[in-house]
């Protein structure tokens, strides 16, 4: 099992991302989804720390650091960052 494997709960902590009160990150091995509610997750390959997005998102990278077992998140977009988000276990 790897370090990122499990489910997440994702939290804005700045920048332009919307509040993300339903979102999760479920993660098992190279691959994963986020997860808003109800509607279909927006797959990626986790490369590493990076959240690779696919299909018509794949100009989305998330940039993940560790932070006293949680990680924050940086969401870019082109390679430019577009906020910061917290991952903790759900």
């Amino acid at each position: 099992m790897g370090e990122l494997d499990g489910v997440w709960k994702v939290e804005r902590v700045s920048g332009a991302l919307p509040p993300l009160y339903s979102c999760r990150k479920r993660i098992e091995g190279d691959r994963g989804t986020t997860e808003f509610g109800r509607l279909p997750g927006m797959p990626f390959d986790v490369r590493g720390l990076e959240l690779h997005y696919r299909g018509p998102f794949r100009m989305l990278v998330d940039r993940l650091e560790r932070r006293n077992g949680e990680f924050l998140g940086h969401a870019t977009l082109f390679g430019r960052e577009l906020g910061r988000f917290r991952m903790t276990r759900a």
